[in-house]
């Protein structure tokens, strides 16, 4: 059976803090047991790292793809790769948000040619543009 993860745990886990908190996210993280994760934790990991805690735009991307990249971590619904492609999306300047990119990676995974955004900077790699809409 495959467990999954809600935020709380992945950022006790990347940051460290409190300490009993983050002991237990070690835990339940490095036991090798199989666990996923959504887009929507992902997305709010993001937040919270980058919110609260004032961490630098790059680092919560180099810190969600170490995450997104342990062997016993797998996506729900998404495809990995795509994913980590994603991530890197948002890590060079800010343009695209982290919601768009796990947009972006849901669309993709889902194996769909579309994906409708009124956002100009809406990911566009590899997509091919239309009026209102995007297609990847």
């Amino acid at each position: 059976m495959t467990a999954f993860l809600d935020t709380s745990v992945v950022v006790r886990y990347l940051v460290g803090d409190p300490a009993a908190l983050a002991a237990r996210a070690a835990e339940i993280i490095d036991s090798g047991e199989p666990l996923q994760v959504t887009d929507v934790v992902l997305l709010e990991t993001a937040h919270v790292l980058a919110s609260f805690y004032n961490v630098p735009r790059e680092v919560v991307v180099d810190h969600l793809i170490a995450f997104v990249q342990k062997a016993d971590v797998s996506l729900f619904h998404l495809d990995k790769g795509l994913v980590l492609q994603a991530l890197l999306m948002c890590r060079p300047s800010g343009r695209v948000s982290f919601g768009d990119a796990m947009i972006w990676a849901a669309a993709r995974s889902a194996g769909s040619k579309v994906v409708y955004s009124l956002d100009e900077r809406f990911p566009s790699a590899g997509l091919e543009t239309h009026p209102g809409q995007r297609t990847p």
